[in-house]
C-alpha cells in the first residue's frame, strides 16, 4: 500500500514540476521583456508644441541704383527695384522673400509694383492665421485661388520656407535634399552696350578673380555689329574666360540661322534664347552645333516639360522667380535631368535675398554643367544685408545659416524703401543764402 501510494506521488509530481517550471520560465521571461521596454521608454513627458501661425505680412519696395546702365535687347536699367516680403509668426520667426523683374514689365507680365498688390490684396489674406509650418498645403492654397503671378508666388513661397526652416535651426537647402555643391561659378553680364567699357570691365574682374565667365547681351544693333563685338571681347580674354551671348528673343529665325555659325566661328560657347519660339529654337538647334540656351521660353515646369520634348534646347536656364518658385525651380531640373538637358542657373538680376534663395536651390542639383549667373548683388551700389554674400575666386559661396542664412541690414532696407521719409540738405548756388529743406520720396 505504501509503495503504491509512493508511485503515484512520484507519478503526480513528475506531472507537476515540468509545468511548474514552464510557468515560471515564462514569468521570468515576461519581466525581463517588461524591464527592457521601459528601459528604452522615457519618462519624461513631452507636451505637444503649440501651432505657429502667420500672424501678418508686410510688402515694401526698395529703389536702389545700378553701378551702370545695363542695356539688354527689351530694356535699358538705370537702377534695380527689389519688392521685399516679410512674414511675421506668432512666435516671433521671421521669413523673408524677394521678388524682382527685369526693366519693370518690359521682360514680363509682373512689376515690383504689381507683386506687391497682388500679395496684399490676394496672398496676405489667405495667410491670415495660417500653420506656418504647412509651406506646399498653403502654396496650393494660394495657387487655387491666385492665377499666374508666378514672381509674387516666389517671394511669397521664399519668404514662408525662410521662416520654417530658421525655426528647424537648419538651412533651406537642408529642405530640398542637402546641397551637392557649396560654392557656385558665378558668370557676369557686359552690357555697357560700348566694347573697349566691356572689356575694360571684363578685365577688371578677371584681375579681381571674381569671374571668368562672360554673357554679352547682343540683339539690340545690326547682326554683324553684335559678331565684331563678341569677336573682339573673345580675341581679348582668349582662354582665361568663357564668352557667351544673351539675345533675348531679338531675331528672326532667318536672323539666327545667319546669326549662330558666325558666332562659333569667332569662338562663342553658347548662345542664350536667339528667337521667341519653341519651334524655331527646335529647328534652329537642329541645325546648327553651338549650344542653344532656352530662357524665356523655359518659364514653368509645364513648358519646361513640352521644350525638352520638343528638342528645342541643348541646356534650360532655371529661373526660380519665373518658374513661381523654389520647387518648381526644382522639378524643372528634375525634367531636364531626365531628358539629357544641361543646365544654368539663370537671375531675374534679383538682390541679395533673391539671390540666396536661388544659391541654395541651385546648391542642391546633381547636375549645373553651365554654372549660373547669380551676380544681381554685384550690380547695385549699396548693400541691404548685415553681412554681404562672398563673392571670390570666381564663384558665389552657399550661405550656411539657418533658413536663407543671411539678415537684413533694418537701417539700409529704411533708407532704400521708396516710401519713405528722407531729410536731404539742398546745396545753393554761391549768391543765394544758405538753406535747408526737408523733402519726401526716394
Amino acid at each position: 500500500m505504501l509503495r503504491c501510494n509512493k508511485r503515484r506521488i512520484l507519478t503526480l509530481l513528475s506531472q507537476i514540476i515540468p509545468f511548474w517550471y514552464e510557468i515560471r520560465l515564462q514569468w521570468s521571461w515576461t519581466c525581463r521583456a517588461e524591464s527592457a521596454k521601459n528601459r528604452g521608454m522615457s519618462t519624461i513627458s513631452h507636451p505637444r508644441q503649440p501651432t505657429v501661425r502667420i500672424e501678418r505680412v508686410e510688402t515694401l519696395l526698395l529703389d536702389i541704383p545700378t553701378i551702370r546702365p545695363h542695356r539688354m535687347s527689351v530694356a535699358t536699367m538705370h537702377a534695380q527695384t527689389l519688392m521685399l516680403v516679410r512674414i511675421f509668426a506668432t512666435d516671433g520667426s521671421v521669413g523673408i522673400g524677394e521678388g524682382t523683374t527685369i526693366g519693370g514689365m518690359s521682360y514680363g507680365p509682373e512689376s515690383p509694383e504689381s507683386m506687391k498688390l497682388a500679395i496684399d490684396t490676394y496672398i496676405a489674406p489667405l495667410l491670415k492665421d495660417a500653420d506656418l509650418s504647412q509651406v506646399r498645403l498653403l502654396m496650393a492654397k494660394i495657387g487655387k485661388h491666385v492665377k499666374g503671378n508666378h514672381f509674387a508666388k516666389c517671394a511669397i513661397e521664399t519668404a514662408l520656407l525662410d521662416a520654417h526652416t530658421r525655426r528647424l535651426g537648419i538651412p533651406l537647402s537642408e529642405l530640398f535634399g542637402g546641397r551637392v555643391r557649396e560654392r557656385l561659378p558665378v558668370a557676369w553680364t557686359l552690357a555697357s552696350g560700348d566694347t573697349a567699357l566691356d572689356l575694360a570691365e571684363a578685365e577688371q574682374m578677371l584681375a579681381l578673380r571674381r569671374h571668368d565667365v562672360f554673357k554679352l547681351k547682343i540683339g539690340m544693333r545690326a547682326l554683324a555689329d553684335d559678331v565684331a563685338h563678341v569677336a573682339a571681347i573673345k580675341r581679348a580674354v582668349g582662354d582665361r574666360a568663357s564668352v557667351r551671348v544673351d539675345v533675348n528673343m531679338a531675331w528672326s529665325e532667318t536672323a539666327a540661322a545667319r546669326g549662330l555659325p558666325a558666332l562659333a566661328d569667332v569662338g562663342c560657347d553658347l548662345v542664350e534664347q536667339p528667337t521667341a519660339t519653341a519651334a524655331s529654337l527646335a529647328r534652329l538647334a537642329r541645325r546648327f552645333k553651338i549650344p542653344l540656351m532656352a530662357d524665356e521660353s523655359v518659364g514653368t515646369p509645364q513648358s519646361a516639360y513640352e521644350l525638352a520634348r520638343a528638342g528645342a534646347a541643348d541646356v534650360f536656364a532655371i529661373k526660380t522667380e519665373q518658374a513661381g518658385g523654389l520647387f518648381a525651380a526644382q522639378q524643372i531640373g528634375a525634367i531636364a535631368d531626365a531628358a539629357g538637358i544641361e543646365l544654368y542657373g539663370g537671375t531675374m538680376l534679383e538682390g541679395a535675398v533673391g539671390t540666396a534663395a536661388a544659391a541654395h536651390v541651385f546648391s542642391t542639383f546633381p547636375n549645373l554643367q553651365w554654372g549660373t549667373e547669380l551676380f544681381g548683388p554685384l550690380l547695385l551700389t549699396e548693400e541691404i544685408l548685415v553681412r554681404p554674400l562672398d563673392y571670390s575666386d570666381f564663384q558665389l559661396t552657399v550661405p550656411t545659416g539657418p533658413g536663407l542664412g543671411i539678415d537684413l541690414d533694418e537701417e539700409r532696407v529704411q533708407f532704400f524703401r521708396r516710401d519713405a521719409v528722407r531729410r536731404t540738405i539742398s546745396v545753393p548756388a554761391a549768391v543765394a543764402p544758405a538753406s535747408s529743406t526737408e523733402s519726401q520720396g526716394a
